[in-house]
C-alpha cells in the first residue's frame, strides 16, 4: 500500500467532527439534553463527574424540539446538567461468532463468567428485521424436549413460537432447564431477562448444568440493572440466534420472561412521554414484543429458531395484556397452573389448557390420536371431579369415568417427569400402553 492509499485509508476512517450536547436534566432514569443531532435508537456517550465512571452510554428514546430525551445503559451517578452528550453514529450492536458458545454474557456481548472471550468476532445489529414471510419454509419438523406431556401430547416443531404460561413459583424456570439441557438442537441461546442474580448462577449450576452451557449462549440482564438494558439483552440474545440461525443451525432461544421485557418497555414508554394504555403499559410495548417474536421461526437458510418464552401472568391472571398478547402472536402455548403444581405435579403442565398449534402439521395421525385420547380422559377426570370428590358419583353411571378413574394415578405418572431427557420414541410408547385396552367411544369420536 502506497502513502497516499495509507493517508486516504486513514483519513476515511478518522473523527472528522464531533456532534454534541449537553444535559440539562436528570430525573429518575430519563437524562434530557439540548443536541446532540442524534436519531432514535442512536446510542450516545456521556461525560460523567463520578470518580468510579468517567462516563455511560444511552440510549435516544425521544426526540422533541430539538432536545433528546435519553436512557441510560448504566448507572447515573456523577451525571449532572451541563455534562457532555456525544452522539456517536450507530446503534447497538454485539460480536458474534462460536467463541460465545459456553458462555455467559451481558447485553453488550461482555462476559461475566470471569473470562476473556477468544478472537475478534464480527458485530451484528442487535435491532434485526423480520423475516419476509414468503421466504419462510414451512414447519415440518418435530423438534424433541425431553419432556414427556410436551413430545407426546403437545409436539412442538422446529421453527415453532411457543409461550409458557405461569404464575410466580409455580416451575417456568425448572422446566426450561430440563429442555435446555435435553432438547435435540445445535445451540441454544438462553436469555434470563430481570432475573435474581441468585437465581441467574443457580440456573446456570443446577438446571442446565455442564452438558447443557457447552453448546448454549446465556444472556444475562438481572432484575437491578436500567430497563434499557433489559431491553438490549432480550434483543442481543434474538441477534445471537439470528446469526446462528443463518449458518444453517437449528437454534433454541429460551427467554425468562417476556413479561419482564414487556415492563422494561412500560417504563421507557412512559420515561418517553408515550401514553399509558391497559395496566398502564404503553404503545410500544403492543408492538415491539410482536416484531420480537417475528424474528423468530424458520428461515431459507434451512435453519431455524425455536422459540420458548416464558410469561410471568400477573396474579395468575391469563388474561392480563401481556399474556392475551402473547397467546394471540406465537404457534402454541403451554400452560402451568398452581392448581397443579398445589398436588406435586411436576412440570404442572395443564394439557387441558394448552395447545400446539403445529402438532397437527408434524405427526401422523396414529399420534394426534393418542393425544386426543389422553385430552378426552383428562377433561372427563376434571368434568367430575367435584362429584367424585364428594361421593355423589356411583361407580357404573359412566363407563368412560370409571376407566378414566381406574387409570387416573397411570396418567398423572405420565404428566409428572421429575428430570428431562426422556427420548420422544419411549414417551410415545409409554402412553400406547397406558390407552390401549380402552372402550371405543373413549379411542375415538366424541366421548
Amino acid at each position: 500500500m502506497t502513502l497516499l492509499q495509507r493517508l486516504a485509508s486513514a483519513t476515511s476512517s478518522a473523527t472528522l467532527h464531533r456532534r454534541l450536547g449537553a444535559v440539562e436534566h436528570v430525573y429518575g432514569l430519563t437524562i434530557e439534553s439540548l443536541g446532540p443531532d442524534a436519531e432514535l435508537g442512536e446510542t450516545c456517550r456521556i461525560a460523567t463527574r463520578s470518580a468510579s465512571a468517567s462516563q455511560v452510554h444511552a440510549e435516544v428514546v425521544g426526540v422533541r424540539n430539538g432536545r433528546l430525551t435519553l436512557m441510560p445503559f448504566g448507572p447515573v451517578q456523577g451525571l449532572a446538567a451541563g455534562c457532555e452528550v456525544e452522539a456517536l453514529g450507530h446503534g447497538a450492536s454485539i460480536p458474534v461468532s462460536d467463541s460465545l458458545l459456553g458462555r455467559v454474557v451481558d447485553g453488550f456481548g461482555e462476559p461475566l463468567d470471569g473470562r476473556v472471550l477468544s478472537g475478534a468476532a464480527p458485530r451484528r445489529s442487535i435491532k434485526g428485521r423480520p423475516l419476509n414471510p414468503m421466504t419462510r419454509p414451512r414447519i415440518s419438523r418435530v423438534l424433541e424436549t425431553g419432556v414427556r406431556s410436551i413430545d407426546a401430547l403437545l409436539t412442538v416443531g422446529q421453527g415453532q413460537r411457543v409461550g409458557i404460561f405461569a404464575g410466580s413459583g409455580v416451575g417456568k424456570s425448572t422446566l426450561l432447564g430440563m429442555i435446555a439441557r435435553h432438547v435435540r438442537a445445535d445451540v441454544n441461546v438462553i436469555a434470563l431477562i430481570g432475573e435474581r442474580g441468585r437465581e441467574v448462577r443457580e440456573f446456570i449450576d443446577k438446571q442446565l448444568g455442564p452438558e447443557g452451557l457447552a453448546r448454549s449462549v446465556v444472556v444475562v440482564a438481572t432484575s437491578d440493572q436500567p430497563a434499557l438494558a433489559r431491553i438490549r439483552a432480550a434483543h442481543a440474545a434474538v441477534a445471537i440466534a439470528e446469526a446462528f440461525r443463518d449458518e444453517g443451525r437449528q437454534v433454541v432461544l429460551t427467554m425468562d420472561s417476556v413479561t419482564r421485557l414487556a415492563m422494561a418497555r412500560r417504563e421507557v414508554g412512559l420515561a418517553s412521554g408515550e401514553p399509558p394504555t391497559a395496566r398502564g403499559y404503553t404503545p410500544s410495548v403492543f408492538a415491539e414484543i410482536p416484531e420480537l417474536c417475528e424474528r423468530c421461526g424458520t428461515a431459507d437458510s434451512g435453519g431455524s429458531i425455536t422459540a420458548l418464552l416464558t410469561v410471568l401472568v400477573e396474579g395468575d391472571d391469563f388474561n392480563e395484556p401481556v399474556a392475551d398478547l402473547l397467546r394471540a402472536t406465537l404457534d402454541g402455548h403451554i400452560v402451568l397452573t398452581r392448581r397443579l403444581a398445589q398436588m406435586a405435579q411436576f412440570p404442572a403442565i395443564d394439557v387441558l389448557e394448552s395447545t400446539s398449534r403445529v402438532m397437527g402439521d408434524i405427526v401422523p395421525a396414529q399420534e394426534r390420536a393418542m393425544a386426543q385420547t389422553m385430552s378426552r380422559l383428562l377433561a372427563l377426570l376434571q368434568q367430575n371431579r367435584q362429584l367424585v370428590d364428594i361421593g355423589a358419583y356411583v361407580a357404573g353411571s359412566n363407563p368412560g369415568l370409571d376407566k378414566a378413574l381406574a387409570l387416573e394415578p397411570a396418567l398423572r405418572g405420565f404428566l409428572e417427569q421429575a428430570e428431562g431427557g426422556v427420548a420422544r420414541e419411549q414417551s410415545l410408547r409409554q402412553l400406547a400402553e397406558l390407552l390401549s385396552g380402552l372402550p371405543g367411544g373413549l379411542q375415538g369420536g366424541k366421548s
